[in-house]
């Protein structure tokens, strides 16, 4: 593991959408499908990995959060997120439990 993704591996929470919504007025929200891994998705973003990124994006895995998902998140403030930050944003992954 390199040593940036040892540190945001450290910097990795646990934190409800309540917590997470003051982000969205900066537009600084960016969020992740449940099948991106959130270390190597962080790791790509802050060092530019543009490909990947790319990627992801285009394949809808990452991206701003829609209208409907933060109306949702709206209705249940305790929802969990795993989140890291990568400035300028702030990384979050819905936590599912099965």
């Amino acid at each position: 593991m390199t040593e940036l993704a040892e540190r945001l591996n450290r910097d990795l929470a646990e934190v409800c959408w309540k917590d997470l919504r003051i982000h969205l007025q900066r537009d600084a929200i960016i969020t992740l499908a449940e099948d991106l891994d959130l270390i190597d998705t962080a790791t790509a973003v802050a060092t530019d990995d543009r490909l990947r990124v790319e990627a992801w994006i285009s394949a809808g895995l990452l991206g701003k959060p829609t209208a409907e998902q933060v109306k949702s998140w709206e209705q249940e403030l305790g929802k969990p997120f795993r989140m890291l930050i990568v400035k300028p944003y702030i990384l979050v992954q819905a936590i599912t439990h099965a």
